[in-house]
């Protein structure tokens, strides 16, 4: 919290089915002092998504929706072109329908959402259904029509009959789906910083958009709808929760998603697709995460009143508290390759990388590095200010790949942060020539050569 100056945060650990630990830490609201407690509620943003893939599940096993049918076998008055995607693409934000929501401001693309609708429905299809991953409000407003439809009932009142109400979260029913405009009792307020400086945050969306976005909650009462989603208080069949978890497949084959990490979009869900623990993680605001392990039978909920305060950058570190595998320092993620070297430079310095990579290659004909691993290797290691660490795994990288331009670019980005102002516009350069497209070497050469 204090590194990413996070004012308050509400914790909750579920481990083999029973909530294992909560914590309650800072400032639920900073002008007044009040302090993050088990009442505190904390907006969770497109963690709502979550709620509504639940939904749609349920009505799956209602036999009132199948994912794969097209849209149009439930929404009529809809643009032709829409007509062929189908309900899994809008879950998983694969259909290339346009967005309602210009994603960079956090605001509809008109002034209120009857005139961002009709211009959202006078645009092309932003690609062919299936074809990329690309985050969009407007997938889950008609997921939200569809519910309304076959429930016959609004998609608040659904998802609080089915799903809040079983679970007995109080608090989060009567917080209702109006986010932050809303009197929510025991609400944390919002803050994101601008230029530096910590400030207020409103975020509130229309009705109908409130399945991308509208619910608020405690970390204790989200940890307990785990808890029920994983014991079939929710679901009737393990192959329903299967398909919620499974993340969908683009026409190449290929899952896609946020980033790095969350790499794959399942039913409302984020997922972290990987061979060693995997993981599906819904995120909400840049403020909020839930991630579920459910190999490891360990789920974490972080909830923060920070725009930016990004938790899942860091449960997978709190995960390793119980699985220690999983911490950083003991190489999670890492290939074996990396591992092995790690091993080695942990024991006796970082200033020999290149020499123990060189060792390590002529004992194991099958020890390999990628430009990628060690690009993110050094990175985390600057994340932690050891700089002269991370300076000489970048050495390592352009001895390994001469060819890189993006080697040559974070060796010299380092030298810079070391000061070292010479090394650094030697290495920009290397990195400029051989990619004389590379505007951000070009970029700091100029600010370096007025340094020398």
């Amino acid at each position: 919290m204090h590194k990413r100056k996070i004012p308050g945060l509400g914790l909750a650990i579920v481990r083999h089915g029973k909530i294992i630990k909560t914590g309650y830490y800072g400032l639920a609201n900073i002008q007044d002092s009040i302090a993050v407690s088990s009442k505190t509620m904390f907006t969770i943003n497109s963690i709502t998504k979550a709620f509504v893939g639940v939904a749609a599940l349920q009505l799956v096993e209602e036999g009132k929706l199948k994912l794969d049918s097209s849209i149009s076998e439930y929404l009529t008055d809809i643009p032709e072109t829409w007509k062929s995607v189908k309900v899994r693409q809008l879950l998983s934000h694969t259909s290339g329908i346009p967005d309602l929501v210009d994603e960079e401001e956090a605001v509809m693309i008109a002034d209120n959402f009857d005139l961002a609708w009709k211009k959202v429905i006078a645009m092309p299809l932003d690609f062919k259904a299936g074809e990329e991953f690309r985050y969009n409000q407007t997938n889950y407003y008609l997921l939200g029509l569809i519910i309304n439809k076959l429930s016959e009932m609004s998609f608040q009142e659904f998802i609080t009959k089915n799903q809040l109400q079983k679970v007995g979260m109080e608090k989060t029913i009567r917080s209702g789906f109006g986010a932050t405009k809303e009197l929510v009792p025991n609400a944390a307020n919002s803050y994101q910083f601008s230029k530096g400086k910590l400030n207020n945050m409103f975020f509130s969306f229309p009705s109908p958009l409130q399945t991308a976005a509208g619910m608020s909650s405690t970390a204790n009462e989200l940890a307990n709808w785990i808890i029920a989603l994983q014991n079939m208080k929710l679901l009737k069949q393990k192959s329903s929760l299967e398909a919620l978890w499974k993340p969908d497949l683009l026409n190449n084959g290929k899952t896609a998603g946020f980033s790095r990490l969350l790499n794959g979009y399942a039913a409302g869900w984020p997922t972290i697709g990987r061979h060693e623990h995997p993981a599906v993680a819904p995120v909400g605001g840049g403020r909020a995460a839930l991630f579920v392990y459910p190999k490891d039978d360990l789920s974490i909920i972080v909830l923060t009143n920070l725009s930016g305060g990004s938790p899942d950058v860091f449960i997978d570190e709190l995960a390793g508290l119980f699985i220690p595998d999983m911490k950083e320092t003991n190489g999670f993620e890492m290939s074996p390759s990396a591992k092995s070297l790690k091993v080695i430079l942990d024991k006796n310095g970082y200033k020999n990388a290149i020499e123990a990579a060189k060792k390590l290659k002529s004992k194991n004909k099958n020890f390999n590095l990628t430009e990628s691993e060690i690009n993110i290797w050094g990175y985390k290691l600057i994340s932690q200010n050891r700089l002269k660490d991370a300076l000489e795994l970048f050495k390592l990288n352009v001895t390994l790949y001469p060819s890189s331009a993006n080697a040559f670019d974070s060796l010299g980005e380092t030298y810079a942060e070391l000061e070292d102002n010479t090394l650094a516009v030697k290495n920009y350069e290397q990195s400029f020539k051989l990619n004389p497209q590379n505007k951000n070497a070009e970029q700091q050469l100029k600010i370096l050569r007025l340094k020398l």
